[in-house]
């Protein structure tokens, strides 16, 4: 029985993944004149779709939205009884059916022409009637489906959310979505966390570690206490960072017999110090301090790059869920 199992579950799988392969087949220019559509887009994409079709036509939008591609999922039924009134002039059309024959898409199909709407078609059946109307067919037919029955759309439909993720990976990297521009799309949960900005968790104002390099080493060991970030920088009389003194560099130099009182900040400190661009992702902070083996790293801003603005801390990151 288990042996059987296993065996059954290959064979989807197979089935799934031969769907997918056989795809790559029918990329062609066909498929570059449909980014050219999207990326032309001056309103939203719209993708359409019913039953499983329509599953997999709301994940294509939703990806879409989520790297920067305004788009948004109309159900083909709902289309045609008021919800049309979601799409304007300018838009462009994504259809999913896998007969190409659904009454809900062909019933809208009219709609979209009279209003000008470009329709790239997702469809198993090139010479159908969704196939005739669009603009664009992009073809995700597959031999088989996974269902030994052939009846329930399995490997049809896993060949259309690769072919509208394929879309959606080629329209975000033409147009320039960055990981930058990904993170603030998604500000909540796990994804959201990683994402955040060195801006997002850095000290900024009085709660920033700093003294002058004239500095008395004993008012430097002073601001490192108060300031509880295990560090402080020293700056020149321009305010630039000239260096910083962890409380690790205090104690060496006290075990060295240094009189703190007679030395100051600059004789101590270790210069050009580590930093990081606000802007940049709280991961690459993470990814700087394990690089170094320091816990710290000041924060600077493009238009000022040498006058820190804030500081990030280690447990700051780890606290947040960064890694």
């Amino acid at each position: 029985m288990e042996n059987d199992r296993i065996a059954r579950a290959a064979r989807v799988l197979a089935v799934e993944a031969s769907a997918i392969e056989g795809l790559r087949r029918k990329v062609d220019a066909r498929f570059g004149k449909a980014v050219d559509l999207l990326k032309a887009a001056q309103g939203k994409i719209v993708v359409t779709g019913m039953g499983k079709s329509g599953l997999i036509a709301r994940k294509i939008a939703s990806t879409m939205a989520s790297t920067g591609t305004p788009a948004f999922f109309l159900h083909s039924a709902d289309g045609i009884h008021g919800d049309l009134g979601m799409v304007r002039r300018g838009d462009v059309v994504i259809a999913l059916s896998n007969s190409g024959e659904t009454e809900e898409i062909v019933r809208l199909l009219p709609v979209f022409q009279r209003m000008g709407l470009p329709v790239i078609a997702l469809t198993g059946k090139p010479d159908s009637t969704l196939g005739r109307y669009a603009d664009v067919v992009l073809d995700v037919g597959v031999p088989e489906e996974a269902c030994p029955m052939g009846l329930a759309p399995t490997a049809s439909t896993t060949a259309a959310l690769a072919m509208g993720d394929a879309l959606a990976v080629v329209l975000f990297e033409e147009k320039g979505f960055s990981e930058e521009d990904f993170a603030r799309l998604h500000p909540g949960g796990a994804l959201g966390r990683r994402l955040q900005t060195v801006a997002d968790l850095m000290h900024t104002g009085d709660a920033i570690p700093m003294v002058a390099s004239e500095t008395p080493l004993k008012d430097a060991l002073f601001v490192i206490s108060a300031k509880r970030l295990g560090v402080t920088g020293v700056v020149d009389g321009e305010g630039n960072l000239a260096g910083v003194i962890t409380d690790g560099d205090v104690r060496r130099a006290t075990a060295a017999g240094v009189d703190l009182f007679k030395t100051t900040a600059r004789e101590v400190m270790s210069a050009s110090p580590k930093r990081i661009g606000a802007a940049e992702l709280a991961a690459a902070a993470l990814r700087k301090m394990e690089e170094y083996s320091i816990t710290s790293l000041f924060v600077f801003d493009a238009g000022s790059p040498m006058k820190p603005i804030g500081i990030v801390h280690i447990h700051d990151l780890l606290k947040a869920g960064v890694g």
